[in-house]
């Protein structure tokens, strides 16, 4: 059996037609032929069949081979055409090679042919592997190699487009901005295969419900955008409707599991006042968070008058702010002085307090950007910053000698309740007493009352792991919370920092002073120190040593400093040995 070879012969003569196939299956060929003779027969084979090479005769009674090449060049279809003559000289040769002929032989000589086929059919196999390749290139270019759909550049150049039409033609286009609420459940519980199987399994799901002429992308994770053309408001609020309900009949199966999912929309209409891309996508991404927020499986239609729309966009900027700050070490460390009121042999404190310079030099105070870092899981990041950053401190005052620098003998840092729940922070924590040596009884460690009621037996379980190391504790604000003392005997603390609000008014304020000293008492009974906070004045000094509060804070007692002042020569994050 030879080599298979779908040929479609141009000849008028039977006999010539013979005596070339079997020239070719003398060469290994297994030909699959068919012989026309007339421009419609040769038209209709090459519409409805498929060949490898086209071999055709020059000169026949009612049609001829360059007729034949222009047919074939018309069809669209990459094919090898080989002419075969006769009569003709080398003049029709050369037009003929001109007009795209891959070769030209004499009947009375085919010594060529079967080199000229095996070399047309392997270059013919190298154009359409080239053209495949390019293709897929070109595909890639402007779609999502996992799903298919638009990438995020093809997109956001379509918006652009968009953009410039609604201001030159006026007219209106819609955005939509989504993704998908359950789809970190299920990647971090499944795996990322079936995170990536659930991505290629909705699209296919959108693209057959969704109307043709709406551009679907996937921008990226779990991201997803669509951008509606000549589409009004009411009916860019319909179809995000529309949407929704179709994100949350699509069912998921991952080995014989069943997810059901929704979508967070942010919707957003582009006119002729729509000011830029940029501010499209800020506002479609804002708008999906607010989609979130509000409940999830929803649309959020963004107006720019929208309050709570332009609470996000100032807490989305303040997010980027925070994040290069931390890139570029521009957080700054001050202490506070913890004073002593019961036992002046009691070793100096400080509380380590937070500032952030902006990229135009200004100190922010934590109430500025605190806010958003909570809401935005950047508290992680912040705490551990602090935590390298003090430690080096420490080490820092070590190996220079300088352990009369008082209130650090003894450093107080906040941790945050999503610091907490860090699986992994207790682990960076002995990392760095390894790294900088420092004396783990020299640091606390304080938490809020309601984050540790919020994370009662993670809490519990890290201060017990830390303490046993040596280390620390402090609960913040205590007397906040609705059952401060219920929970208090099953978090092994050292000290009680009474909340503000009891401090600030006591020495006018019969109940708060009521409530300081039952505080204070109950601390004492378990063994714990207590810590007065927002100690204003001389007052409220004497009334917590009437009550017998062992320690005062606030700004009748010290203003927060920054630590370059308190420890000439200390640089932020500087490890030991290059102090």
């Amino acid at each position: 059996m030879g080599i298979p070879l779908r040929l479609l012969l141009i000849e008028d003569s039977a006999d010539d037609a013979t005596l070339l196939l079997r020239e070719i299956k003398r060469g290994g060929f297994d030909p699959l032929c068919q012989r026309v003779d007339t421009y419609e027969d040769t038209e209709s084979a090459l519409q409805t069949q498929n060949w490898d090479i086209i071999i055709s005769d020059y000169s026949m009674p009612n049609f001829n081979g360059m007729e034949a090449l222009k047919l074939a060049k018309d069809s669209g279809k990459d094919l090898p055409f080989i002419l075969i003559s006769g009569t003709i000289g080398e003049e029709y040769a050369v037009r003929a090679m001109k007009a795209g002929a891959n070769d030209y032989l004499m009947k009375d000589n085919l010594t060529r042919l079967i080199p000229a086929i095996e070399r047309e059919l392997k270059e013919a196999k190298n154009r359409n592997a080239r053209k495949r390749a390019e293709e897929t290139i070109e595909h890639l270019t402007y779609h999502d190699a996992l799903t298919g759909l638009l990438n995020r550049r093809e997109f956001e150049r379509r918006v652009a487009s968009a953009l410039e039409s609604a201001k030159i033609k006026n007219l209106e286009h819609a955005l939509c901005y989504f993704d998908l609420d359950q789809f970190k459940v299920i990647n971090d519980t499944c795996g990322h295969l079936a995170g990536d199987e659930l991505l290629k399994q909705l699209s296919d799901h959108l693209l057959k419900r969704i109307q043709l002429q709406n551009n679907l992308a996937r921008l990226g994770g779990d991201e997803f955008g669509i951008l509606i053309k000549n589409c009004s408001q009411e009916k860019a609020k319909a179809f995000a409707a529309t949407l929704c309900g179709i994100v949350s009949g699509f069912r998921f199966v991952w080995d014989g599991d069943l997810f059901e999912i929704s979508a967070s929309i942010g919707l957003v209409n582009l006119n002729a006042d729509t000011e830029s891309l940029s501010k499209v996508l800020s506002a479609a991404d804002a708008a999906c968070y607010m989609a979130k927020d509000a409940g999830r499986n929803r649309f959020y239609l963004y107006e720019d008058s929208d309050v709570a729309i332009s609470q996000r966009h100032n807490e989305m900027q303040m997010v980027s702010r925070i994040t290069r700050a931390l890139k570029g070490n521009r957080m700054r460390l001050y202490s506070q002085s913890i004073m002593p009121l019961k036992d002046p042999q009691e070793p100096p404190h400080c509380e380590i307090l937070l500032r952030m310079l902006d990229e135009d030099g200004n100190l922010l105070a934590p109430g500025q950007f605190m806010p958003a870092a909570e809401k935005y899981s950047l508290m992680p990041s912040i705490d551990r910053w602090v935590i390298d950053n003090v430690f080096a401190l420490k080490a820092y005052i070590a190996q220079k000698r300088q352990a009369d620098i008082g209130v650090y003998h003894h450093c107080s840092i906040n941790l945050s309740g999503a610091s907490l729940s860090d699986d992994t922070l207790l682990g960076y924590i002995c990392d760095k007493t390894r790294e900088y040596d420092i004396a783990p009884s020299s640091v606390c460690f304080e938490i809020t009352e309601t984050a540790a009621i919020a994370n009662l037996p993670i809490a519990t379980a890290f201060i017990k792991e830390l303490r046993s190391m040596g280390y620390r504790f402090a609960l913040d604000d205590f007397g906040s919370g609705l059952s401060s003392f219920a929970y208090l005997k099953n978090l092994p603390v050292d000290f009680l920092k009474i909340d503000g609000s009891f401090i600030k008014d006591i020495a006018s304020d019969p109940i708060d002073y009521t409530m300081v000293r039952a505080i204070n008492q109950i601390g004492h009974a378990m063994n714990i120190k207590t810590i007065a906070e927002f100690v204003e004045d001389d007052k409220i000094v004497s009334k917590l040593h009437e009550i017998g509060v062992d320690f005062a804070q606030g700004f009748g007692i010290d203003r927060p400093r920054p630590i370059e002042e308190m420890v000439p020569g200390f640089s932020r994050s500087l490890p030991p040995q290059n102090a």
